[in-house]
């Protein structure tokens, strides 16, 4: 009754090999059919003129071909790989990532907290990962040679300007964040987007949780203090937040310190985050605060008695962000920070006090124009103001502080050749008003998959960074600081295990340098400076192999040279350790309702300049090494005890030593060894959370 026309072809993967089981239809009607084991196909339609001809298979893109079914002759079909599967290559060339959402997770926001030495510690958990260095008297993020400042914080994609609680001349910080609100975490050791700049090194990116499942209360009573956490959950909108009192007085009067406290560090600090979900997306305002106080008594070498200070620091951050899409495939992340520190010191008959405000706001548009192509592209405003007075009751008072500006946009684009090659492609230009100077930063990143569960990853990119506060407060007529990094990554993961290689090169150049023994408001300072860093990075990772243990094994190789600050060569700067290399074992005992938690760290000696001999930075220090353990015993379900001890050895580390300015009667410089606060740091601790799931507990923070 009605012409058919057959409609017959041949179905093909991009190699040539038959694809069985495609479904072949005529779009917006009824007729079709499926591909054989040949990849052939037949089928005969009563449409007729122009129509669509639609090829469909798992794991291949959506293929449509306009046909005109009068003219039509069999054809061969090529289907293309679909690049939005679990196999697809990622970029991660100096990316080190974790979270339930990323493809490639090193570590999960779970190990933060539960890794033995790092007392809950974001910094301290991230120094067992390839790339950072054990830097003890400092307890700051450094990575591959970089300096602690050289590397930029970020919260939900907004910077925080202030992320370490306050501390005096080599006695080690922490972190300010509490990784209890925190879902997930990306730490890049170099090469990253271009979406962030305005640090040499690396940024951390912070995640705070989107979603909670359940109300729970959590209540923690500790050697060192006391904390209080709380969720509630509406409909749409949720509350988390924590408080925490750290009195570390009781403590230090059991166990002995090697530094002399007057009052010991005390803290009062809280977070919040609040969320509500809109059709179309998700707001979250973010707040944290913390007060601190301490006092002690600091020997020097250079003075006949120790020097007293006292410190009181007021800190706080705000942050709001908002994630969603609209119209046809776009996304929106935009937000905006205020950060706010306030330090007050006096330093024997010296009273130094300094406020820094700083803001961040941000847009961030993209757009998927296909599954092969997406594009990101955006802007950053920074506000930074400082201002610092120093009196002394012989030399005056001094006002020093600046205001800097600094406006930036970027645009980076990833392609996906196929599920086997991928490309990130970036530019980022950034200006600063202060210095009056502005940059353009290339940045790329290859990867190609070369079996099921392997990928090799390259990544090039340029980095800018105003010169850092304490420069600027005394002097505006700098450049940016820059590098250049260069990295090659080889990436393997199977069945619970990772393995992770990643050679780089990074060559700096326009480093700051001044002419005095510390920087000064009458200082020469020049950018003259460079240097270069290069080395291997192995983390290697197993939680399948062994029932109930997970451990893993980070190594570093660094050879590093800088000729800048007042440096007379270029050296290995003081604060680089030629190898490290950290262990981290977790144990599940189930007889014993513990897990117990082991970690050693080594690294080998650090330079240091001795004056006492002619050759500069000459010196190093002997080899650091620190086993610490943690247990953690379920009393109940909802109850656990909590016991760890750092440095169990009692291992003298020694981070440099500091000279007296002048020679002796002998003509020879004296010396003072910089060394760890205590032998061990004990702690005990018990944890009870409250809610309605009668399983729920803290151990997953522990």
């Amino acid at each position: 009754m009605f012409a058919q026309t057959t409609i017959s072809g041949k179905v093909t993967d991009n190699k040539g090999k038959p694809v069985g089981g495609a479904n072949v239809f005529i779009e917006g009607a009824y007729d079709g059919t499926t591909s054989d084991a040949n990849g052939e196909f037949s089928f005969t339609t009563s449409e007729k003129g122009n129509q669509i001809l639609v090829i469909t298979y798992l794991s291949f893109e959506t293929t449509k071909i306009p046909i005109v079914i009068e003219k039509y002759v069999p054809q061969t079909i090529t289907l293309r790989e679909s690049v939005n599967t679990l196999d697809t290559v990622v970029i991660s060339a100096g990316m080190m990532k974790a979270g339930d959402n990323s493809k490639v997770s090193a570590l999960k926001p779970l190990d933060i907290v539960t890794t033995a030495g790092a007392m809950g510690d974001v910094v301290g958990a991230l120094q067992t990962l390839p790339g950072a260095q054990i830097v003890g008297e400092s307890g700051r993020l450094f990575v591959r040679g970089g300096e602690s400042d050289e590397t930029q914080t970020y919260v939900d994609g907004i910077r925080v300007a202030q992320p370490y609680n306050a501390s005096a001349n080599n006695i080690p910080t922490r972190g300010r964040f509490s990784p209890f609100l925190f879902s997930g975490m990306t730490f890049s050791t170099g090469g990253y987007s271009a979406e962030f700049g305005d640090a040499l090194s690396s940024v951390l990116l912070l995640n705070t949780i989107n979603e909670v499942n359940e109300e729970h209360s959590n209540f923690s009573f500790m050697t060192v203090g006391l904390g209080a956490s709380n969720v509630q959950k509406w409909k749409k909108n949720s509350l988390s937040f924590n408080l925490s009192y750290i009195n570390l007085e009781p403590y230090q009067r059991i166990i002995k310190q090697n530094v002399d406290w007057v009052k010991p560090y005390q803290s009062m600090s809280g977070e919040t985050v609040f969320r509500r979900h809109f059709e179309n997306g998700l707001f979250k305002l973010y707040a944290a605060f913390d007060y601190t106080t301490f006092n002690l008594n600091q020997k020097s070498v250079n003075f006949p008695e120790p020097i007293s200070v006292d410190t009181q620091n007021n800190n706080f951050y705000l942050n709001s962000s908002y994630k969603g899409n609209f119209g046809a495939g776009w996304n929106i992340q935009t937000g905006i920070s205020f950060g706010y520190s306030q330090n007050k010191n006096e330093i024997d008959r010296s009273n130094l006090k300094n406020r820094e405000n700083a803001s961040h706001m941000k847009l961030k548009l993209t757009k998927k124009f296909s599954d092969r192509v997406h594009l990101a592209f955006g802007g950053d405003y920074f506000i930074t103001d400082f201002d610092e007075t120093y009196k002394d009751v012989t030399l005056g008072d001094f006002n020093d502080g600046y205001r800097n500006n600094i406006g930036a946009v970027y645009a980076e684009s990833d392609i996906f050749f196929s599920k086997k090659l991928a490309a990130k492609l970036g530019l980022r230009a950034m200006n600063s008003t202060f210095i009056d100077k502005s940059s353009v930063e290339p940045r790329i990143s290859l990867a190609y998959k070369t079996s099921k569960n392997g990928q090799v990853s390259l990544a090039y990119g340029d980095f800018h960074q105003n010169p850092k506060q304490g420069y600027l407060k005394f002097n505006s007529d700098f450049n940016y600081e820059k590098t250049s990094h260069y990295i090659l990554n080889y990436l393997y993961t199977v069945n619970g295990k990772t393995l992770r290689a990643e050679v780089f090169y990074k060559d700096y150049s326009d480093l700051v340098k001044y002419d005095t023994y510390t920087p000064l408001f009458d200082s020469n300072y020049n950018n003259n400076g460079y240097g270069y860093a290069k080395g291997l990075d192995v983390f290697w990772r197993d939680n399948k192999s062994v029932k109930n243990l997970d451990y893993w094994v980070s190594y570093s190789y660094i050879d590093s040279k800088r000729d800048y600050q007042n440096y007379e060569a270029n050296v290995t700067p003081s604060f680089v350790a030629n190898h490290t290399l950290s262990v981290v074992t977790k144990y599940w005992i189930n007889d014993w309702k513990s897990q117990l938690s082991i970690t050693n760290s080594f690294a080998t000696g650090r330079p240091y300049d001795n004056p006492n001999e002619t050759d500069f930075m000459s010196g190093k220090t002997k080899n650091y090494n620190s086993l610490s353990l943690g247990w953690a015993y379920l009393l109940s379900p909802q109850k656990i005890l909590y016991f760890s001890v750092s440095n169990v050895l009692g291992s003298d580390n020694i981070f440099g030593y500091e000279y007296a300015l002048a020679p002796d009667s002998n003509g020879q410089y004296q010396r003072q060894a910089i060394t760890q606060p205590a032998d061990r740091f004990f702690f005990i601790g018990f944890f009870w959370t409250i809610s309605k799931d009668k399983s729920k507990n803290q151990l997953e923070n522990l």
